[in-house]
Order: C-alpha cells, then sequence, then structure tokens
C-alpha cells in the first residue's frame, strides 16, 4: 500500500492511525464483552424462549450475545438465561452475556442498568419474583445484593456458583398469573 503524497507530518498521523486501528482489533476481547454492548429492551422486546414481551413483566431481564450474531438473545428472566447458557448441547460461542443491575433498576419496571453477567452478584430463593417465578436476581454490587437478602431472604452466589440443577425451567407458566 502507498500512502499518498502529503507532508510528513499529517502523513505520520495517517499511519499512526491505520496503526492504531489495527491494533484495536487485534486486542478485541472475544470471549468477555470488551466490543459487545448490551442492547436495550423496548415495548416490542420479546423473549428467545417463550415469546413474551420482556417490558410488560417485573424482575431481572438478560441477553445473551452469540459470536457473528448481529442482535442478541433476550430472556425475560435470569433463570432462562442460565439454562440456555449452562446447557450441556449450547454450541454457539457466547460472546458476551448481560443481566440487570437490580440494585440500579426498577424491579417492577427494569430498565437499563446492564452488567456483566460474569462479574454480577446472584442471589437465589428469595421471596422476590420476576416473570417467571422464583428468580434469581443481578447486582452489580455486593452491598445491594445482601441489602435485598435482608429484605426478601435468599442466598448469595457469584456466577460460577450457578449450576444446571437450580435453573430448570419447568413449571414457570403456572406461576404466571397474567398468561
Amino acid at each position: 500500500m502507498t500512502l499518498p503524497s502529503l507532508p510528513l507530518r499529517p502523513r505520520t498521523a495517517l499511519v499512526a492511525l491505520i496503526a492504531a486501528v489495527l491494533l484495536a482489533a487485534c486486542g478485541a476481547d472475544k470471549a468477555g464483552t470488551g466490543s459487545v454492548v448490551a442492547v436495550e429492551i423496548d415495548s416490542s422486546t420479546s423473549c428467545a424462549l417463550d415469546g413474551m414481551l420482556l417490558a410488560d413483566y417485573p424482575g431481572p431481564k438478560a441477553q445473551i450475545h452469540y459470536d457473528g450474531v448481529t442482535q442478541p438473545e433476550f430472556f425475560c428472566d435470569t433463570v432462562e438465561m442460565f439454562s440456555i447458557y449452562l446447557n450441556p448441547e449450547q454450541a454457539r460461542r457466547v460472546a458476551a452475556l448481560y443481566v440487570q443491575d437490580m440494585g440500579k433498576a426498577d424491579w417492577d419496571n427494569p430498565k437499563g442498568h446492564w452488567i456483566d453477567a460474569r462479574k454480577a452478584i446472584y442471589v437465589q430463593g428469595s421471596n422476590r419474583h420476576g416473570s417467571m417465578g422464583p428468580t434469581i436476581a443481578s447486582f452489580g454490587a455486593e452491598t445491594d445484593a445482601k441489602k435485598f437478602i435482608e429484605t426478601y431472604g435468599g442466598k448469595l452466589l457469584r456466577f460460577d456458583e450457578v449450576k444446571p440443577d437450580m435453573v430448570t425451567l419447568d413449571g414457570g407458566a403456572l406461576h404466571d398469573q397474567r398468561m
């Protein structure tokens, strides 16, 4: 590649810019959330598993971004996200996982406050329900999770402590009074 005939200073700046872009592309975080950003839900965003409209239900929502796919799959509950992610048949490479920080989001009308699911703190077994009944609440700060436990009960978990038998999807519709 030959550079256009520019004075030395602009040409040096152009070469530096090209080098910076190439270095940034090489350093993209393929396993984490480095180049993938959370997508906000709207009134038409539906759950990948059951088609429910996310905005119609309380509790933390989740999204999984897969490599090579432009749009994430959304879930009306963190339990659904974990169930899919921890499924042994899951073959697609996950680029990023996001959940909502319920220390900041309104439980009854959660919007925004997306955080990296792998870094979140979770509460399982509280008496607070999400869209499919009992849920696993997600938090960005351990202090918020502990405050939640004081009020609603439950057990504190890290991402890697959530196991497949904790996130079975049997009977969720039985708890949903609005279906």
